[in-house]
Formats: structure tokens, C-alpha cells, sequence
């Protein structure tokens, strides 16, 4: 039995899911997947079994049950301090805490209008969607904050802090949102983008959710 079994909604869907999945990968540890689809009548009853909160990821340890994306975080630095999940440095472990609980509690109309999905092209809803200004302001945002990070300590890393870490697993489930809604980006918070779309997680989390055969219409 591994040590960890992780609940996840559709890979090709779940952002959340992706961002538990991702800040687990990084410790290196043992463990299992639950998937439950998402949007069906059985759905949230399914969801209440693993989770008292009714929702994914539910991260399943000896410990008890750790849910919501943040709390997962913060339970996998204390078990694997030496994971990286956090900068070591003092000012870039704030910033990191800091942008990852603004992408945890902000950017709802990017989230409504341009819902994951890593095995669709949407250019033209993107398109569509970045002309209301609500859209459009939420990107701006993202991408002061990846040139602020990239600019401040991103150092010779590829990724926010330089090494990869838990403020990239925030943000991963955007970049494959920039990718199927074709959003411009140039310069800094491009290269950020590819790098975080050609991580080896990412690719296997993507291959994973090619081969599923759940449909949901976000229409």
C-alpha cells in the first residue's frame, strides 16, 4: 500500500485536482489514485466518502484526511521539508505564499469564462472571452505576477522561484488554460508558459487525460 492516496476529479478538467497531484509528484513519495468524475448525479455523494468538504483534491495520509489545495501544501512541506515545495529564501517563501493564495482565492472570471480543459482548442472562445474587461484584468494580473517572480527570483530556474515549486503547481492549471484559449503572451510570461507546459509532470498529467473517456460540456 502506498503511503498517500490522492483523490482527483477528470484530469482533463480538474484544475484543483492538478495542483494536489502536482504538489504531491514534488515529494517523490509513494501513492495511489482515487478518480471520481465530475458532473455526474453520483458525483458529490461519491466525493462525501473521501472528503467531509464534498470536493477534490482530497489528499488521504496516516495522519487523517487533508483537504483543499493550500492545506495539502502546507501538510507536504512539513513532511518533506527538503521537497522544495516553498523557497528557502525568507522574501521569496512570502511572495511564493502570497501569489499562490491570491490565485486560491482570485481570478474568478478567468475561471468561469476559460474553464480547464487540456485537450481542447478554444481559440476562439478565448478570444471571446479576453474582450470583457473582468477576463482581461485577470490575465493582466497573472502575468504581473509571473514577470514580478520570474524578475525578482527566478534566478537561472525556469519556473517562478527558480526551482520549480508549490507557487508553480498553483499556477500550472493557467498556463494549460493560456494554451487552449490561445491568450497572447510575450516575453517573460511566455517562456514561463512553455517551461511549465513542457515539465515532465505536466506532460504525463496531460497523457493521462487524453485517454479519458468522460466528456463534460462547459458550454
Amino acid at each position: 500500500m502506498a503511503d498517500f492516496t490522492i483523490v482527483l476529479g477528470n484530469k482533463r478538467y480538474s484544475s484543483w485536482s492538478l495542483r494536489g497531484w502536482l504538489l504531491l509528484k514534488q515529494t517523490g513519495a509513494s501513492f495511489d489514485e482515487i478518480l471520481i468524475p465530475l458532473s455526474q448525479p453520483q458525483t458529490k455523494a461519491t466525493l462525501l466518502q473521501h472528503n467531509p468538504a464534498g470536493k477534490v483534491p482530497a489528499l488521504k495520509t496516516r495522519d487523517g484526511v487533508v483537504w483543499d489545495t493550500l492545506a495539502i501544501a502546507e501538510y507536504l512541506n512539513e513532511c518533506f521539508p527538503k521537497a522544495g515545495l516553498w523557497p528557502l529564501d525568507f522574501a521569496a517563501r512570502t511572495l511564493a505564499r502570497s501569489v499562490s493564495a491570491e490565485m486560491h482565492a482570485g481570478f474568478s472570471a478567468l475561471r468561469e469564462r476559460m474553464p480547464m480543459d487540456v485537450c481542447a482548442d478554444k481559440a476562439q472562445h478565448g478570444k471571446d472571452a479576453l474582450a470583457t474587461p473582468p477576463v482581461a484584468a485577470d490575465v493582466t494580473r497573472i502575468v504581473e505576477i509571473w514577470n514580478e517572480c520570474r524578475k525578482r527570483f527566478g534566478g537561472e530556474g525556469n519556473f517562478l522561484f527558480g526551482e520549480w515549486s508549490a507557487a508553480d503547481a498553483m499556477y500550472a492549471p493557467v498556463a494549460t488554460r493560456f494554451i487552449t484559449y490561445a491568450v497572447p503572451l510575450t516575453g517573460i510570461a511566455a517562456a514561463y508558459r512553455d517551461a511549465v507546459m513542457a515539465a515532465p509532470d505536466m506532460a504525463e498529467w496531460i497523457a493521462a487525460a487524453k485517454a479519458e473517456t468522460w466528456v463534460i460540456d462547459y458550454a
